[in-house]
């Protein structure tokens, strides 16, 4: 049972390792355009959860 953790302890670390290595810190233009994505995004789950809000209250 303990060898079996070890085993999979191992193997998670050695997979970490290899997605560590393959990554790249992402260019000030990317980051920029993940941002701008992200914030769009946000504000229109706001707005749509706003108006589901708005509009259950109206016909309450």
């Amino acid at each position: 049972m303990i060898k079996n953790l070890f085993i999979k302890l191992k193997t998670f670390f050695i997979e970490s390792k290899r997605v560590f290595k393959i990554t790249k810190k992402p260019s000030n233009e990317e980051f920029k355009t993940i941002v701008k994505v992200t914030a769009i995004g946000t504000a229109i789950i706001g707005l749509l959860g706003a108006m589901i809000q708005i509009g259950y209250h109206l016909l309450r």
